[in-house]
Formats: structure tokens, sequence, C-alpha cells
């Protein structure tokens, strides 16, 4: 969607602020011996105290509030009884709807301990990040942001997942532009004043080829290597973007 009135403005701020408040509370409480199904909980209280909604439950009928993703389970991975382990690097991806707008935002939690090359891979992918949102002004070329992301993962030595990257947001999850973390020469969509998108560079460790879980949500790397993820939703602007989930 693109910011049309204030009111568009003041709800999706609205929005942000359950995603934002959402993340904070879900990464102090990741430590051994959770399960994803506790953090879950903790993610239904908040909404439910804003009277916020899952919008991937809303759109695609997702079996869960938030997605939570483990070391080689790059993004979409449900909650369950399952047991965060000391050195389990763990996505946290949170997609609230409330009065009809949409915000999206993903951070990775590493429990220590923490291994030097799983340090350095959420840098990568924090660094990919801001890189992207410091390009993104009205007027650029869409393609452009994937040039920047793929460029600073493959110097450190990692790979993107070309199959999962960032896209349009507010009104649906998942609206065009697509933000792909790669450069694709035939993409000719340009940043809009007043654009509202999601970037979220999703690295791996190994090749970034992946498969579908049988679960049919959870995407995992075929190769087992470990997978970062971070993302914001932002308002493009003539200048810097507004970073609604910073």
């Amino acid at each position: 969607m693109s910011i049309e009135t204030p009111e568009d403005l003041k709800w999706l701020q609205a929005c942000a602020k359950v995603t934002k408040e959402t993340l904070g509370i879900l990464q102090k409480a990741v430590q051994p011996g959770v399960t994803t199904r506790m953090l879950e909980r903790l993610a239904d209280t908040i909404f439910a105290k804003y009277g916020a909604r899952s919008a991937p439950r809303l759109f695609y009928n997702l079996p869960a509030t938030v997605l939570m993703s483990i070391n080689d389970e790059a993004v979409h991975g449900l909650p369950s009884d399952r047991v965060i382990q000391a050195g389990d690097i763990v996505k946290l991806d949170v997609t609230p709807e409330l009065n009809g707008y949409i915000t999206d935002a993903c951070v990775t939690v590493a429990v220590p301990p923490v291994k030097a090359d799983t340090h350095r891979l959420l840098k990568v992918s924090q660094d990919a990040l801001s890189k992207a949102i410091q390009l993104a002004t009205a007027g650029l070329a869409v393609n452009l942001l994937g040039k920047t992301i793929e460029k600073e993962v493959r110097r450190q030595g990692f790979s993107v997942i070309r199959e999962l990257g960032g896209h349009g947001v507010g009104r649906r999850i998942h609206e065009p532009p697509e933000v792909l973390n790669f450069y694709h020469r035939h993409q000719k969509d340009r940043l809009k004043e007043g654009m509202v998108i999601t970037i979220e560079p999703i690295i791996a460790m190994g090749s970034g080829r992946v498969y579908t879980a049988e679960d049919k949500w959870t995407i995992k790397t075929q190769d087992k290597s470990s997978v970062a993820h971070f993302e914001h939703t932002l308002i493009i602007t003539k200048n810097k973007p507004l970073v609604l989930t910073a």
C-alpha cells in the first residue's frame, strides 16, 4: 500500500507498536528450557491487549499466531513443544493486523553460548538490512536494494536464500513490489513516496538452497546450515525512510 491519509499513518504506527512490543518481550523470554509454544502464549497476550490479530492466520490460515524458526529453519516455523537449547538461533517473525493495517518484522536471537561464526552470521544480516534501509528513497530502483544486500552477504562468505525476500505490506501481508535479496536485472519497479514495504535479508551459512518440511509450512536449508533473518517495515519518503518497526 501507499500512505494516502493521516489515518493510514496513525494505524500503521499503532500496529507497529504491537509488533515492536511483541518482539521485545519474546526476545527477552528466549532462553534454554523455554518452548516455542510458551513464547506464542506471550504473543497471544500482547495481541489481545491491543485487539490485534495474527495476519498470517487471517490471510493464510496459519495454525499459529507468530512464526518461530530455529537453526536450519529459515522461515515459517510453527510454535510447538520444542524446547530451545543453548546455542540455538531463534527467528521471531511477528505480523499483527490491527484495524485493517499490517506491519511485519523479524529478529534473530542467538542463545548463549554463541559461536563466532553464528555471531558473524547475525551481524552480516543486520548490516545488510541497515545498508539497504539507508538506500531506500523514492525513485530508487527496487533491485538495487537486492544488489546491496547480496553484495554484503557474499562479501562475508554467506548466501542469500533467493526464494525468500521482502515485499509490499500494509493492507495485506504480501503486496507489490517484491523486494528481493539479490539483483534481478529484469525487475523494473521503483520505490515511490508513501510506499510501505518490508526489507528482510534471510541469510544462510551454507548454500542457501531450501525445501519445505513435512508440516507444509516450515522452510529449511537443504544442507542443514543455520539461517539468520532480520526484517523491518518502512515507509518510503523523498529522504530517509520512516522505519515503523525500529
